[in-house]
């Protein structure tokens, strides 16, 4: 969140279609500040009625918590509470006009986006990750520095990519999943699975059951 914040104020051409970030809003049971970086926070459940979807869109720039579930959640409740979102591609950032990026999306500085990819809804891509051509990424997904991602690869919803971890082109990473920092994946995956080491082999721990912080 502070990244984003950081972004919002030294970057304000990246964002497309951004109405307001006026405050940070978190749940009740998370909130333990009145003020953050000199913005009001308040509770999530509430922020209707503080900044009504009608005057202003949302951006939710949570992390890879729970393998993503927070951020997902929290955008899911947003389109609930019928708000718009913006999304955050760096000025820094090398895409092609082409580029397709969903809502409540965040693009970091130096991530390169190559022709034809296609970046869904809700997810984060990290400074220095490599998107390569005709490549997907789904939604509610977190991309970590340097993550690569080759050619007519397919990484499904909610998946999680270390640092320097490597997705060989023509594969599919399977909905859940967790990909270990520097982790070479060779063949499709098995949804909810871990990935570790080079080449990457999958562990008997679901990446339900690990703590992601």
């Amino acid at each position: 969140m502070a990244l984003a914040h950081v972004r919002k104020t030294v970057s304000p051409s990246g964002y497309r279609g951004l109405r307001a970030f006026d405050s940070l809003s978190l749940a009740r049971s998370e909130r333990d500040e009145q003020t953050h970086f000199g913005l009001p926070v308040i509770p999530f459940e509430e922020i209707e009625h503080h900044y009504p979807p009608e005057k202003y869109g949302l951006f939710i720039p949570i992390g890879y918590r729970d393998v993503n579930q927070l951020r997902r959640e929290r955008y899911e409740m947003g389109k609930q509470k019928q708000y718009n979102f913006a999304t955050y591609v760096s000025s820094r950032a090398s895409t092609w006009p082409d580029l397709s990026v969903g809502e409540n999306s965040l693009i970091y500085e130096h991530a390169v986006i190559q022709p034809f990819a296609e970046i869904d809804k809700n997810t984060i891509i990290r400074s220095g990750a490599h998107v390569s051509h005709h490549a997907l990424v789904g939604d509610h997904c977190f991309i970590a520095a340097h993550a690569v991602i080759a050619g007519n690869a397919k990484v499904q919803d909610q998946c999680f990519l270390g640092l320097n971890s490597t997705i060989r082109d023509n594969i599919s990473i399977a909905p859940g999943c967790i990909i270990a920092a520097g982790a070479l994946v060779l063949n499709d995956t098995e949804e909810n699975g871990v990935y570790v080491g080079v080449p990457a082999v999958k562990l008997k721990k679901p990446a339900s059951e690990l703590n992601l912080e």
